[in-house]
């Protein structure tokens, strides 16, 4: 039997890094949502793991041990042949990779979120959904009430790592961003294209635009995708996203 599973996009709201553990996880305390934007994933039990993909970006995205889909079958202890239809940007900072984890934990009947947090800081968040108080090194949730808000992502041609992020951010002495992300000025750091990409955001719209996690992807509030043209003309995806309720 093949099931099909939704995987939905989580956006970083707002997210403070609060300090450093002893083993070197870094500490958070941030709001995540879920939105309408969602991977497709086509399991069925197997003998063992494997996973092709397919998809607007399916590029970059590992095939081997390395996804985080086949780490989640391991960790469920059901392996499983998955298709994953690729609709969240890779390396986008919209957790797209712990989504598909998550959906895969789904399938397999795993529940307790907490427990998942050593496969990724956002798979917890991508297994409860919804709308929620994220601290520790992802393990901590608490639900929040869900809003009906609408937001605009604007995903540039980059690809930003999330160690190399993080690393920017210790070697810069944990700097705190005047905005609602205190990982901005790393991911800057790390990719200085994303500074032109949010200047010419904020020229279009005359809003300061917010990077999502630790990029590449940049939102704002509301539809504003008119405006937003002619950076598809330079490569950006635009996409309107709406918020969801729990999983």
């Amino acid at each position: 039997m093949t099931d099909r599973i939704i995987a939905p996009a989580k956006l970083t709201v707002t997210l403070r890094v609060t300090g450093v553990r002893p083993d070197g996880y870094h500490l958070i305390d941030a709001e995540m949502v879920t939105l309408d934007l969602h991977d497709i994933l086509t399991i069925a039990d197997a003998e063992h793991s494997s996973i092709t993909v397919g998809g607007q970006f399916a590029g970059g995205v590992p095939t081997d041990a390395s996804n985080l889909c086949i780490t989640a079958t391991e960790f469920a202890q059901r392996p499983a042949r998955i298709h994953l239809e690729k609709n969240i940007p890779h390396g986008g900072g919209l957790g797209g990779g712990s989504a598909d984890a998550a959906a895969v934990l789904r399938w397999a009947g795993v529940s307790d979120a907490a427990s998942t947090a050593g496969l990724g800081a956002d798979i917890p968040f991508c297994l409860h959904g919804g709308r929620a108080r994220v601290q520790g090194i992802g393990e901590i949730l608490d639900e929040l009430p869900h809003v009906d808000r609408t937001f605009t992502l604007i995903v540039p041609p980059l690809h930003v790592s999330t160690p190399a992020v993080y690393q920017a951010w210790d070697e810069l002495g944990g700097p705190q961003s005047d905005g609602p992300n205190d990982l901005e000025p790393a991911a800057i750091a790390v990719e200085p294209q994303l500074a032109r990409w949010r200047d010419a955001i904020t020229d279009c719209i005359g809003t300061k635009p917010t990077l999502a996690g630790s990029g590449a992807t940049w939102f704002v509030e509301g539809e504003r995708d008119d405006a937003l043209v002619d950076l598809i003309g330079e490569g950006a995806v635009v996409r309107v996203a709406r918020t969801l309720k729990g999983m």
